[in-house]
């Protein structure tokens, strides 16, 4: 594999202005008018040349359809060029059958526990989940085999938070330019700051009890 790009650089590829790079994906969201309209579109996307041997991972619902894409092969996770290729091609099918895209509506959630030591508990989430080691990083993250699940990041913590932070907390991984706002949002609805230094990156908000939730964006992360 050599066509891996960065996240700033499948964001300036031609033809992805629909798309949002969120954690290790792009995404996009394409509002429909009906449910049939959706599924013309996952038809459409099914018959782009060359997906079935890079495939996307599609979500079909009565208001429109989500696709994402990114690359799992051969030990790398991420961005290339094959997935602005075709994040360009999918874009060029919506606007053909007259849809359009919102990006300000795509997010991604990830579940983070923070053990001292992830080899003592990777075996139970694993167990419990059905999951499976992600392959850039098997020590620390598990993956749905199916791409139907939240991921799930094993955090090594040298000791419990002393900010009152309980040992699992979720990212929201939003596009950049609606962070600021979800997290305006959060402290409006009765949350607090937590961690701030990290910004853009993320932030790290706690509810009343001390749940932690971070708000995630690539910025930074290049």
């Amino acid at each position: 594999m050599t066509d891996h790009i960065s996240p700033t650089q499948f964001s300036a590829s031609e033809g992805v202005e629909d798309w949002r790079v969120l954690g290790d994906g792009a995404c996009a969201f394409f509002r429909t008018g009906s449910f049939g309209e959706g599924a013309r579109l996952v038809q459409a996307i099914g018959e782009l040349p060359g997906v079935e041997d890079h495939h996307p991972d599609v979500d079909l619902r009565h208001d429109g359809v989500t696709v994402r894409l990114v690359t799992d092969a051969d030990g790398y996770f991420g961005m290339s060029r094959r997935d602005a290729e075709l994040a360009s091609q999918i874009s060029a099918a919506a606007r053909k059958l007259g849809l359009s895209a919102y990006p300000s509506v795509v997010q991604s959630l990830l579940v983070i526990a923070g053990p001292p030591a992830r080899a003592e508990v990777m075996p139970f989430w694993r167990a419990v989940l059905g999951y499976e080691p992600r392959q850039d990083s098997p020590d620390e993250d598990l993956v749905d085999p199916h791409g139907r699940g939240t991921p799930f990041w094993l955090e090594q913590m040298k000791e419990p938070r002393p900010d009152g932070g309980g040992a699992i907390h979720v990212a929201v991984w939003v596009p950049y330019e609606q962070a600021e706002a979800r997290v305006a949002a959060a402290l409006a609805a009765g949350g607090r700051m937590v961690r701030d230094e990290f910004a853009p990156s993320w932030w790290t908000l706690a509810d009343a009890w001390g749940n932690e939730a971070d708000i995630a964006t690539i910025k930074g992360r290049d």
